[in-house]
């Protein structure tokens, strides 16, 4: 089974370069912006300095794969989903209630950084005030880790739901890129920030993904990869 998966992740990485030459290349989160020519929804793909493949061949591993709008009826875009990730620039800072990618990586953070810890971080839907500027120094100094990852994006513009092209590839690229309960291919460095997440999903699957770390892969879904990015080539 690692043979099958090894080659899989290969073929899923050739892809990502295929979509990087489509797209221009990666670029940097925290460089983008609405002004840019963004599909309306799509798949996005995260590379962090640092982390780089080993088994699979050379280059970024990818550490993070998403989507929006898989509900019925949404009407969220692929760059309002990033820009939640990404945080505010006028006032650096962001909201970490509204992206489950900055709970995690800031709670990482304030394992590494003691001096950033709040005790509300995580807890509640909303917060302003006084709980807000108490976690401003950790929302902005997620800002800058997850700014300085590069982004791959590809545009899948189908329907909001639950049975879209979108949720497929997104469910079946983490599960193939999942380490956990697996022999490790590709497996963070001994420095990735996400050893220190409270979350053991993170920990071990060596992704900053939570949903689908623990599921099956169907090696079909890279037939699915191959014609969406040639479709968007």
């Amino acid at each position: 089974m690692t043979g099958h998966r090894l080659n899989d992740l290969r073929r899923f990485h050739l892809a990502m370069d295929r979509l990087g030459v489509a797209i221009g290349g990666a670029r940097q989160l925290s460089q983008c912006d609405g002004r840019m020519a963004w599909p309306k929804r799509g798949v996005y793909f995260f590379l962090e300095s640092g982390e780089e493949r080993r088994e699979s061949g050379t280059g970024p591993r990818v550490v993070r794969v998403g989507t929006h709008a898989l509900k019925a009826g949404s009407k969220s875009t692929l760059w309002g989903r990033l820009s939640q990730h990404r945080g505010t620039k006028a006032q650096p800072g962001g909201n970490h209630r509204g992206s489950v990618f900055r709970l995690h990586a800031g709670a990482a953070l304030a394992t590494r950084h003691p001096e950033w810890r709040c005790e509300s971080w995580g807890k509640g839907q909303t917060a302003k005030g006084a709980v807000r500027e108490s976690e401003r120094p950790l929302e902005r100094a997620v800002s800058e880790e997850i700014g300085r990852m590069r982004i791959l994006w590809l545009a899948v513009d189908d329907l909001p739901g639950p049975a879209s092209d979108r949720g497929y590839v997104e469910r079946h690229a983490i599960a193939l890129l999942s380490n956990l309960e697996k022999t490790p291919l590709d497996a963070p460095s001994e420095g990735w920030l996400g050893h220190k997440s409270a979350s053991p999903q993170v920990q071990r699957s060596g992704l900053w993904n939570v949903n689908h770390v623990s599921e099956h892969y169907d090696p079909a879904f890279l037939d699915k990869l191959d014609a969406l990015i040639e479709a968007a080539g």
